[in-house]
């Protein structure tokens, strides 16, 4: 149940405030954390504030603005039409005085504040989490919040900073900066070849044994006589890249992954890539999105920087497979 909060009667609220009534950018800060978490005790929190000092901040916040920006219903708190607005403009605001205080005096140290990240898991882990310890003995102003998940989170809602994503990306909402580029590969085991024969042509992939990720049952290939797209078809269909990856180690199938999951398995030659000739259709890349701001915060900017450094170009897991 959302916490016991009241705001100021809409009535009550002065049509504008006076020219002495400056905004205080706590209050701004607790409103958007408060937005972003559905509960204003919990951003209280954060800020080392009781329930009941948040709440009453967010109503002088309120009766400075003169409108109501959180609708509290039964179970959760919601943004109002016009704290849906300032909302916005309190992002800007937020970014704009923390490239102000971090342009001068002890913040020039380097990058600071709490960094949240979302990111796929198994990438996360292969990728990202070996060098999180390196990335924060760099950067010892910022503290490091990071989410592996194969949900597409809402950055806002969710409060993340900045989230990895792989493929094409959907929501234009984003500020994207791609990071390294995504190299599909047709994949197998050379004991599923030997057991089944090798596919010559993308059309071949119909009559093969294909390890599916989620839905995604129709290849796209580039093909002298022109784009050609295969419906493949398999016994194994599933949400989870590794239990793919586990699947046509052991010799069961055929699989669409990228190097960055299956490297090493290809140096090694337990995996073996098909239909070299015909390349996929759609070109993949990884990227660092964020939400569409005035000001990158440093922490933000410092994080996407050291990872597409830590990647390379072209990646370090594709130069180990040329």
């Amino acid at each position: 149940m959302a916490d016991p909060v009241s705001f100021a009667d809409p009535d009550d609220l002065p049509v504008k405030p006076t020219p002495r009534e400056r905004l205080d950018l706590l209050d701004v800060a607790l409103f958007v954390r408060a937005a972003q978490l559905a509960n204003v005790s919990a951003a209280g929190r954060e800020f080392g504030l009781s329930a009941a000092v948040a709440s009453a901040r967010l109503a002088n916040l309120e009766r400075r603005l003169g409108t109501r920006l959180l609708h509290r219903t039964t179970r959760r708190i919601n943004l109002t039409q016009d704290g849906e607005i300032f909302m916005t403009r309190a992002d800007v605001l937020l970014d704009a005085a923390e490239a102000a205080r971090a342009s001068v005096g002890r913040a020039q140290d380097g990058p600071q504040g709490r960094l949240r990240v979302s990111m796929p898991s198994s990438f996360g882990r292969q990728h990202v989490s070996p060098v999180i310890a390196a990335f924060l003995r760099r950067y010892p102003g910022v503290s490091l919040e990071l989410q592996l998940t194969d949900h597409v989170v809402d950055l806002v809602d969710a409060g993340v900073d900045v989230a990895i994503r792989i493929g094409a990306l959907k929501d234009s909402s984003l500020v994207a900066r791609r990071l390294a580029v995504n190299r599909r590969v047709i994949c197998c085991a050379p004991a599923y070849l030997a057991a089944h024969g090798t596919p010559h042509h993308p059309a071949d992939l119909a009559h093969h044994e294909c390890v599916i990720l989620g839905g995604q049952r129709d290849w796209a290939f580039v093909t002298p006589a022109g784009p050609l797209t295969v419906r493949v078809d398999g016994r194994l269909v599933t949400d989870n890249g590794e239990a793919i990856r586990d699947a046509v180690l052991a010799g069961f199938g055929i699989a669409l992954k990228s190097t960055w999951d299956v490297a090493p398995y290809l140096q090694s030659g337990a995996l073996v890539s098909v239909l070299e000739r015909y390349p996929l259709a759609q070109p993949s890349a990884i990227w660092a999105v964020y939400p569409s701001r005035a000001f990158v915060p440093p922490k933000t900017s410092s994080f996407i920087d050291f990872l597409a450094a830590h990647f390379g170009d072209p990646p370090y897991w594709d130069a180990a497979v040329e």
